[in-house]
Parts: structure tokens; sequence; C-alpha cells
């Protein structure tokens, strides 16, 4: 009888894991869209210690 306990928990443990990686995502991320860039771009400055 443990024996048949213990493959049915590696089966659900192993079941659970792949529904999770294939399963469809579960983000909740808000949608914004494309946010636009309003900064200056870094100077590029030439260092002495290279």
């Amino acid at each position: 009888m443990g024996i048949t306990r213990m493959m049915d928990s590696i089966t659900q443990y192993f079941s659970e894991a792949i529904a999770r990686i294939f399963g469809p995502s579960d983000d909740a991320y808000p949608v914004t869209g494309v946010q636009p860039f309003s900064g200056d771009p870094l100077k590029e400055t030439r260092r002495a210690d290279w």
C-alpha cells in the first residue's frame, strides 16, 4: 500500500508541474501598451582607466 501511495504522489507532483509549465499564463499584469521614451540618452564619455 505504501508503494502505491508514493507512486500516486510522484505522479501528482509531475502532472501539476507539467500543467503549470504548459498551461495558460496566470500573470495579472495590466495592459499598458508601448510606453514612449521621454528621457535623454546616456552621454558617452571616455574613461581614462581603460
